[in-house]
């Protein structure tokens, strides 16, 4: 299945809805970094970015119940980390309650909250959207030279 970008606002809120995910403050310009599998109005993957530079915030990965366990998720995280690294993203970082094994398997890190980069900081997950109890977690896209 193909991962195109610019999934629908009405189809990516009635997915994360569904995956019991914040929607609220998603908007169009949101899903311009978005990616989806599936046609019409019922996706059965998504993942997004908010592209902070150097860094950024991997956000809104959900897949339908009826997809989960396929390797969809896996899928669309990759694409996100390829798509972020290809704009030079150094460190892709993310917020989760419930995924967090998922991302330590796909080489993510538990970090503390204080460490987060001032834009992830200031980004309306990490801001409150997403509890105080979550998971922070950071992948490095790139390695020093030696």
């Amino acid at each position: 299945m193909d991962i195109i970008a610019h999934p629908s606002e009405s189809a990516a809120k009635r997915l994360l809805v569904e995956a019991g995910l914040p929607a609220a403050d998603i908007t169009a310009k949101h899903l311009q970094d978005f990616f989806f599998c599936g046609s019409g109005p019922d996706l059965e993957g998504l993942v997004g970015l908010e592209l902070y530079g150097e860094v950024a915030l991997l956000r809104s990965l959900a897949v339908a119940t009826r997809r989960q366990g396929s390797g969809l998720g896996s899928r669309l995280v990759e694409h996100a980390e390829h798509y972020a690294r290809d704009r030079g993203v150094k460190s892709l970082y993310l917020l989760t309650m419930t995924a967090e094994a998922f991302f330590l398997r796909r080489g993510y890190a538990r970090l503390p909250r204080e460490s987060a980069p001032e834009a992830i900081r200031n980004t309306k997950e990490f801001g409150g959207i997403c509890p105080l109890s979550s998971a922070f977690m950071v992948k490095r896209l790139w390695s020093q030279p030696l």
